[in-house]
This record gives C-alpha cells, structure tokens and sequence, in this order.
C-alpha cells in the first residue's frame, strides 16, 4: 500500500543516523539518503511537510507507479527522497564533466528517467530538478562510479547539462531499476 502524507507528517534530522528523516506518525520514521553536509540549514530543524511537499511526493507517487514495475515500498522510498532532495537539499553547480555526451536531444521534466553514461558503464538516474540547461537528478541505479575514488550511492543527487541526459531503452521504462 502507497503511503499518502498526512496532517503529522514532519521533516526532521534524526541525530542517531546522521540523516534527514520524515516522521510518518504512529512511532514511523523514514530516514532519507541526505547527510547534514548536503542540507540547507533549515533542516537541521524540525519542519512540517507541506502541502507544496505533499503534491510534489504524491505527482511523482502517481507519475511512478504508472512508469515502473515496482513495489509500493520502493515507490514510496523514491518519492520521499526526491521530495527531500528537491526541497531540502543545498544548491548545486552541474558536473557533468563526469558524464558522455548524448547525441539524443532529450526534454527535462520531474520525475523522468533518463540514462548517465560514464566511460565505465551506464545509471539511470531520475530528474528531481529540470532548470532551462541542467537538471538535478537522483541516481537510481546501486552505485554510479564517477572515478575510482568518487562514486555515489542509489539515491544520491547530481546536477548536470541536459545534454548528458540520455533516452531510456523502451524495455528499461517498464522494468527500471
């Protein structure tokens, strides 16, 4: 079952974990992929989950389960992050230096998955942000390797050029990540 926000729903930073967390009431806790180092000062504190937070998590909820073969669990584990990423997150300058060019011109919007080549192998990676040239982008895959001693992990963000973004194989839209 889809988790839907509530009255009591409430952004937090839990100190045991290291993590910014959501309180889904009745003693549930969900605990985000974003350390303090990558949040805007604001979410050291307790704040409440918006309404502009709620249509943001339930547009991607819904814009999701109609693109991927997935569980309501990972659904829901998805959605909260990129509502974390896209709301509570520092700014950041693209990288995409550590990205392919794709010779496919692509349209950007929230909550598309695209592929990020490196020159090692190829993530999905899913929109969270779409400026007029970059986007920020959440990796979907395990790991992306963007050198042999930088990588990122399943559901951290980078931002990078539209043109790295490339189109999804028709087979990997159904049955992404």
């Amino acid at each position: 079952m889809l988790l839907m926000p509530k009255r009591d729903w409430q952004w937090g930073y839990n100190e045991t974990h290291g993590v910014l967390s959501v309180s889904l009431g009745d003693d549930m806790e969900f605990l985000s992929a974003y350390k303090l180092k990558t949040l805007i000062p604001d979410a050291k504190e307790p704040m409440e989950f918006s309404v502009e937070h709620a249509k943001f998590y339930i547009d991607l909820v819904d814009r999701l389960s109609k693109s991927l073969a997935l569980n309501d669990a990972l659904i829901v584990q998805i959605a909260l992050n990129a509502t974390a990423a896209h709301f509570l997150l520092k700014p950041q300058m693209p990288k995409s230096w550590f990205f392919n060019v794709s010779h496919q011109c692509v349209y950007s919007e929230v909550g598309k998955l695209f592929q990020l080549t490196t020159s090692e192998h190829t993530v999905l990676a899913m929109v969270i942000e779409s400026g007029l040239q970059a986007s920020l982008v959440m990796i979907m895959s395990v790991e992306c390797r963007l050198t042999d001693t930088k990588k990122l992990k399943q559901f951290e963000t980078i931002k990078v050029m539209h043109d790295r973004l490339a189109p999804l194989p028709i087979q990997k839209q159904v049955n992404a990540a």
